[in-house]
């Protein structure tokens, strides 16, 4: 298993790698690219990668650790002065791997590394998808526009579940009983009589002016004998 074992060997002794590590990253620095197997431009651009961060940062320690490495002083001079600079806002991602085929001898892989030349710009922050129809549904309140209305009330106005117009909570909210004294207060509605009932409303209210008449009578024959 190659657990912590970075880097590749390349088939070389340590200090011939080194080496050679240090004067394809000076040529990368110098020429801006350049053109070398697949294995070797990756392993080399975690080292230009790294040199480069170095520079970003700019203080009299990381270009002593940087001229370490690198030794030939005008490509130092511009990887801190240049390159630095063109990367200052860009927070990774310097260097750039393209491959070409295959080479005719030895069918070794081949590929060109070179340093990004765009200008970074930052992604834009993706809004949630909650807020997006919060949004969209404030501006529909904002234009007067009719609220979707969902299929499942659709469905229970149709089987008469529920009155059209009212929401799923208001109909489930039963209506408010009445107290008993609210209840004797409302007047009751008089049912429409018929007309039996109103003949014999008639016939009970004739026999009652007969006995009074009778009675009158009697009253002024009393008088007149005194």
């Amino acid at each position: 298993m190659r657990h912590k074992r970075v880097g590749r060997k390349l088939g070389v002794t340590t200090k011939h790698r080194k080496s050679m590590f240090r004067n394809m990253v000076t040529d990368l620095f110098r020429f801006d690219r350049i053109k070398t197997t697949d294995m070797k431009a990756k392993e080399l651009r975690r080292i230009a990668e790294k040199m480069i961060t170095l520079a970003k940062e700019g203080t009299l320690h990381k270009r002593r650790q940087a001229a370490a490495y690198i030794r030939d002083n005008d490509v130092l001079k511009k990887l801190f002065d240049v390159i630095a600079a063109k990367f200052k806002d860009r927070p990774g991602g310097y260097t750039r791997i393209i491959k070409l085929g295959f080479r005719k001898g030895d069918n070794t892989a081949i590929s060109i590394i070179e340093l990004v030349e765009e200008d970074y710009k930052p992604a834009k922050k993706k809004k949630a998808k909650a807020s997006l129809k919060k949004e969209q549904t404030k501006t529909a309140e904002a234009k007067g526009a009719p609220k979707a209305r969902s299929s499942k009330k659709e469905s229970a106005e149709e089987l008469g579940l529920i009155e059209e117009g009212k929401t799923a909570a208001e109909a489930a909210v039963p209506e408010p009983e009445q107290k008993p004294e609210e209840k004797a207060e409302e007047p009751q509605a008089q049912e429409p009589q018929t007309q039996e009932q109103e003949l014999k409303a008639s016939e009970a209210e004739e026999p009652a002016e007969t006995t009074a008449e009778p009675e009158a009578q009697a009253g002024a024959g009393d008088k007149k004998e005194e």
